[in-house]
């Protein structure tokens, strides 16, 4: 996931002019779908299905961050890209910008396929621009044979018999709002001495930290480098396969909870590919294959029937669950800079930097 070489050149050059111009040769129809989301979020079968099945090629283009999207697809002013695959809370900036698209829906005959629990989001409340393509909580993981408590909630990290012992992904909002939870706060709070309280409380859980990452963390769990760590939903599916007698905790203080949505850009060279795609990600059997592939959980009703029974588990939040969920969303300027400060400083305490 995911000779003849000056004519090879040649033709490289010749696509990418057409892209960065929105157009395709007079007379000729575009049969290729710029595709614009992370690295590997795709099983290749799932791209080549698409394409002996269509004739339309993925040019699949993948970015490190939303925020990398955002200033790409603003530079493009909507243009070059026909689906993008992003976080929610950007997605609210893209629209609010103008730089997407609304769905024509008659050219989506399995959208009813989508689960209603991850439509009406803040982000698209009525569900004009976007499709749900996953979603997401942030829980902790820990091994019980290297742990001496039984982990209940995010407090529990600050125990001193975890010191050097823990992991977390690098997500600012998510770790910095972890303190927040503690503190009975919001993750979305735009009080300032808020956030600088909830960062004085993060400095307590720098002893304990071990490892600060966002790829792979699970790798460090199950060898034995962490011995808990909070961890994205696609890397807890991956490490409850690998290792069973881990124990998942979706933390008493309340979770994050995101989704991660597709739309079309205002100015998408081939806005007909990308209905096409989308529609074909829609489809019971291939959003199950990819929701497999992903780890994250299923906002395909449909599909859920679908998906194996060894992952179904992982895939869904659970039926007893009855804890607190808070979606993470944009702030403002001032706000951000103070996450961001208190980031700095935790990361620096923890020896991360």
């Amino acid at each position: 996931m995911k000779k003849l070489k000056i004519f090879t050149i040649a033709l490289m050059l010749f696509v990418s002019m057409s892209l960065i111009t929105g157009c395709t040769p007079a007379g000729t129809t575009s049969k290729t779908l710029n595709l614009f989301t992370w690295e590997g979020m795709f099983p290749q079968e799932v791209l080549t299905g698409f394409e002996k099945e269509t004739g339309i090629s993925i040019n699949y283009n993948n970015f490190d961050f939303d925020e990398t999207m955002l200033a790409k697809l603003q530079a493009a002013k909507g243009g070059d890209y026909d689906l993008v695959i992003a976080d929610d809370y950007i997605i609210e900036v893209v629209i609010e910008e103008g730089l997407a698209q609304k769905l024509d829906k008659s050219k989506l005959e399995n959208y009813s396929n989508i689960n209603p629990i991850y439509q009406g989001q803040f982000y698209d409340p009525t569900d004009e621009y976007t499709i749900p393509y996953g979603a997401g909580v942030q829980t902790i993981v820990f091994d019980p044979s290297r742990v001496d408590i039984d982990i209940q909630g995010y407090a529990d990290l600050f125990h001193p018999s975890l010191k050097d012992n823990v992991g977390v992904i690098a997500n600012h909002r998510v770790i910095n709002g972890l303190a927040l939870k503690i503190l009975g706060e919001s993750y979305n709070t735009e009080d300032i001495a808020t956030i600088e309280k909830a960062g004085e409380k993060l400095r307590e859980l720098a002893p304990n930290i071990r490892v600060i990452k966002d790829d792979n963390l699970q790798d460090d769990l199950l060898s034995g480098e962490v011995s808990a760590a909070v961890m994205y939903t696609s890397q807890v599916t991956m490490a409850m396969l690998t290792n069973p007698d881990l124990k998942v905790v979706y933390p008493s203080e309340g979770i994050g909870f995101g989704i991660m949505a597709g739309f079309i850009p205002s100015k998408a060279p081939n806005a007909d590919a990308a209905h096409a795609f989308m529609d074909y990600l829609l489809r019971p059997e291939i959003a199950a294959q990819y929701f497999e592939w992903l780890g994250y959980y299923s906002t395909n009703k449909a599909a859920d029937s679908h998906i194996n029974e060894e992952y179904r588990e992982f895939l869904t939040l659970p039926s007893d669950f009855t804890g607190e969920t808070e979606m993470i969303k944009g702030l403002g300027a001032e706000a951000e800079e103070a996450h961001t400060k208190v980031w700095t400083e935790f990361k620096a305490e923890a020896g991360q930097n």
